[in-house]
């Protein structure tokens, strides 16, 4: 290789070391869809485990009453007493949170099937009704 083919390769190397200021954005608005694209998937996933997480302490909370009821000759607490009278009976002594950090609703007796009691998560809007992470979870629903 002779020298002028020398300076002429090592010229055309220096001057390709670094990325333009084009090729770095466009790199960053890249990443920056895909993080979109990705992160929002994961979302609508964790909605759908807290549903799911709901439907299981309320399968939980209801072994918990239950052994309030053997406790209290077959009565459960009545809809006025709520969830705090039977909280004893609970790990740590505390009626638990829904996953998006609400309050369960109970009612005793059952108003919605033949249950001694029922318990209802309003969903990520704490609000009733609502639809998707919105959507109130039931416990007369999820034991079908």
């Amino acid at each position: 290789m002779n020298r002028e083919n020398s300076l002429f390769v090592r010229s055309a190397l220096a001057a390709r070391r670094g990325l333009t200021l084009i090729e770095i954005m466009v790199v960053i608005a890249l990443l920056g869809i895909l993080a979109t694209i990705i992160g929002g998937s994961m979302l609508g996933a964790f909605d759908d485990n807290s549903a799911e997480i709901a439907r299981v302490q309320m399968k939980k909370m209801g072994g918990n009453l239950q052994m309030y009821a053997l406790k209290n000759k077959g009565r459960y607490p009545t809809t006025a007493d709520g969830l705090t009278a039977a909280k004893k009976y609970f790990p740590d002594n505390k009626v638990p949170k829904d996953p998006w950090g609400g309050d369960y609703v109970y009612y005793s007796p059952g108003t919605h099937s033949d249950a001694p009691f029922e318990l209802v998560s309003l969903g990520k809007d704490s609000r009733e009704g609502g639809e998707g992470a919105d959507a109130d979870i039931k416990s007369w629903e999820a034991a079908e």
